[in-house]
Formats: C-alpha cells, structure tokens, sequence
C-alpha cells in the first residue's frame, strides 16, 4: 500500500482551494436560482388556470425525474456558446428549484386557512396578501429545508466536472493524473468537503428547532 505523500499534499492543496473558490461560486448562485425560481413556480402551481399550473408541473416532474448529470451535459451541447460555469450554475438552479418549488409549497400550504380569510375580509389584494401575509410566514417556516438543499448542492458540484468547470473535483482529478497522486488530491478534496458542509449542517439543525419552536 503506498503511503501518503505529504509533499503532494501541500503541492495539491492550492489547486483545491481555487477549485472550492469556483465550488463555492457555483453554490451561492445556484441556490440563489433556487430559492427565486422554486419560489415562482410554486405561486404559479396556485394559479387559477391549468393553462399555468399544467405546464409548469410537468415542466418540475420532467426536471425530478431525469439525472442531474444528463442535464448539464444535455445543456452543454446545446448551448455551446455559453461559458461552462453559466451552464452549471443555470442547471443547478433550476434542477434544484424543482425541489425547492415543493417546499415552498408545503409552507404556503402550512398558512392557516384563517389567515387567508382575514386577508380576503379587509379587501386586501391578492399581491398584498401575498407579500404581507403568506409569503413572510411560508418562508420562515420552510429555511432550514432550503439550507439543506444548498447542501445537497455543494456536495453535488462535483458534476461539474464533466462539462469542464473547474472546481475541487475537477482540479484534484488533473492533478492525480498529473502527478500519480490520486490519493492526496481527493483525501484533500474531501476534506475540504467535510470541513465546509458539515458546521453548515449543524447550523441548519440549530435553526430549524429554533424555528421549530
């Protein structure tokens, strides 16, 4: 068995942490994709018409059910003009947003009915209702899922890779086939993985009991 060269190690660890600079890019906007996009579709999935609320559910259920590695690849055919990172932060967003749609929509659905009736008693408008009312508590309630998603996002980044975004995975990989040195590069990759992600879920944890409450 080989031992770990701590020489590669230090040599590697560079590489990796401008890969998580790229990793962390990825992640902070492609949640922001997320939070914006599922936040409009599951308003929309209200929508009075089946001319929006059919649509846009079959639109989520196709994204839910198909690989996140076949859109990024599917996406970087198609749009080979578009910068690598653009594509990956776009499909991200929006794979993700088919999942933050149905938080969202647990968390409207959590409004008490009460709620709404009081609105419609003093004649708000249904944008007033929405922004003062609904979606204030909706949100609160529904935070720590989102905080989970983001997560699961920045574990998911690695699939990047495959369309030529440089981040931690991609970087470590070049540099093992490189150098021979596969295992400094992707124990440092992981750790830097667990260093990141696991504070931040204790910290999702903490806040959803606080909310909880």
């Amino acid at each position: 068995m080989n031992s770990f060269d701590w020489n590669a190690a230090g040599d590697v660890l560079p590489l990796v942490l401008q890969g998580f600079e790229v990793t962390l890019l990825a992640t902070v906007l492609g949640t922001l994709v997320a939070a914006v996009l599922g936040l409009a579709v599951a308003v929309a999935g209200r929508a009075p018409s089946r001319f929006v609320t059919v649509p846009v559910r079959a639109v989520m259920e196709f994204i839910r059910s198909t690989p996140l590695l076949v859109q990024l690849v599917g996406a970087a055919a198609f749009f080979t003009s578009v910068e690598p990172l653009t594509i990956g932060i776009v499909v991200l967003g929006i794979h993700y947003a088919a999942y933050t749609s149905e938080v969202y929509r647990a968390g409207i659905d959590g409004v008490p009915k009460g709620q709404w009736e009081a609105c419609r008693a003093l004649s708000l408008s249904p944008r007033r209702t929405w922004q003062a009312v609904v979606l204030p508590q909706a949100v609160r309630k529904v935070l720590p899922a989102l905080g989970n998603y983001a997560i699961s996002m920045f574990k998911e980044t690695p699939f990047l890779a495959v369309i030529t975004v440089q981040e931690m995975v991609f970087e470590a990989r070049r540099y093992g086939a490189d150098h021979f040195a596969y295992t400094e590069a992707f124990t440092l990759a992981g750790l830097v993985f667990l260093v990141a992600s696991y504070p931040t879920s204790l910290l999702m944890r903490k806040l959803e009991k606080r909310l909880g409450h």
